[in-house]
């Protein structure tokens, strides 16, 4: 069924209710999803993007049943990761012949995950554009690595819609579709989730793009992504969001993330939340059981944060190895001007907090070298440090 965005502009994409994990199981969805199809009905009839492979049967049927397929003129693909891209093999049976607008990256890439299908693309870059009648077009901008080499975005003129693709998205299910039609707590959670888990390794072009768009002087009255809610109020407020996420974010906030054996790494996070929250009152403090937890959700908040405090056992000479496959995924979202320490217990050899240490440092971190590194259980004149290893961190 399309839904209305704006005159002649339809969604016609599909809302993943049951989705619980993406990017095969690394992104946690929480709220459902949506992957958003667009279709433009003006003069010339033009499809924005298609969805997940297992939705193509039910993409192709619903869209058949809006409009006579060999009435689209051309398709536009933002972006050939399957999740937007992944209908274009059940559709292309049926229209064959259809131009598909995209970057040069995306044709490969396409034909990479579908194989030579003979497809006849039609390659552009930031600047071109395509009319489609009735006085209005559509203008091609290039997002290289926001978030795959080939993403771009597709600006319509006369109703300024931006179709943003992976930009400015979130996973959401909103059946209300628009941004001032959601609940603002889980759209904004979802939003920050969604640029720290998948966005912020690439924050510097984040910040480079926005400046061009800025610089193109296009009017945007609404932005169209490719998953979750269309920011029609305000749609800016977005916008001004990632420049300020790109930029270093951080709160007045802490986070400690653990795992522990016998509990005993366990209470020195604990004890360690207790001395921040005494000391610094108007500090927030966020405890994280990393096995327990959800990483995506904890790596929001260390995002938000402006020190990180990770704790491990030793285990046979090294981290544990919950904490290990952790520490690789903190390094990967590259998170900027943020201080760290680590702690943890050990019955043999000990090693643990200077392996977090280092792991901390080429995560990007600026490490303190007090730390808390208990034998056995930790005491309390282990727990005596702590004020000293928190003044260091938060001063």
């Amino acid at each position: 069924m399309k839904k209305l965005v704006k005159n002649n502009v339809s969604w016609v994409g599909y809302i993943d209710w049951e989705l619980e994990t993406f990017h095969g199981d690394d992104y946690s969805i929480m709220n459902g999803s949506s992957q958003n199809a667009y279709l433009i009905e003006e003069e010339k009839t033009v499809l924005i993007d298609t969805v997940w492979i297992p939705h193509r049967d039910d993409f192709v049927e619903n869209l058949k049943r809006e409009i006579d397929l060999k009435k689209i003129d051309f398709i536009v693909a933002n972006h050939a990761e399957c999740d937007h891209s992944g209908s274009l093999t059940e559709l292309m049976k049926e229209i064959p012949d259809t131009p598909i607008y995209c970057t040069a990256l995306c044709q490969k890439s396409i034909e990479g995950q579908y194989g030579k299908q003979n497809w006849n693309f039609h390659i552009v870059k930031t600047g071109d554009s395509v009319d489609i009648g009735n006085g209005k077009k559509l203008i091609f901008i290039e997002m290289k690595m926001l978030h795959w080499p080939d993403s771009m975005a597709t600006y319509m003129t006369g109703d300024n819609i931006l179709f943003s693709n992976d930009a400015f998205g979130q996973h959401y299910a909103v059946a209300e579709m628009f941004n001032d039609m959601a609940d603002q707590c889980l759209l904004w959670h979802e939003a920050l989730k969604y640029f720290v888990n998948i966005l912020n390794p690439f924050a510097p072009l984040v910040s480079k793009k926005i400046e061009e768009i800025k610089g193109l002087k296009l009017p945007i009255d609404i932005i169209a992504p490719s998953h979750g809610a269309i920011w029609r109020d305000n749609p800016m407020q977005i916008v001004e969001k990632y420049a300020e996420w790109a930029d270093a974010y951080q709160e007045n906030q802490v986070t400690i993330a653990y795992d522990t054996m016998w509990e005993g790494t366990a209470k020195i996070a604990h004890k360690i939340s207790d001395v921040i929250q005494q000391k610094y009152p108007d500090t927030v403090v966020k405890v994280f059981n990393i096995s327990k937890q959800d990483k995506n959700e904890i790596m929001t908040e260390i995002f938000k944060s402006k020190a990180l405090l990770v704790g491990s056992p030793t285990c046979v000479n090294d981290i544990l190895s919950s904490v290990s496959g952790w520490m690789s995924f903190l390094k990967s979202l590259r998170f900027k001007n943020k201080k760290a320490a680590a702690f943890g217990c050990y019955g043999w050899s000990g090693e643990s907090v200077k392996i977090l240490q280092e792991r901390l440092k080429d995560a990007g971190f600026d490490v303190i070298e007090e730390n808390i590194k208990s034998l056995w259980n930790p005491t309390e004149e282990n727990f005596e440090k702590i004020p000293e290893m928190v003044e260091k961190l938060l001063s």
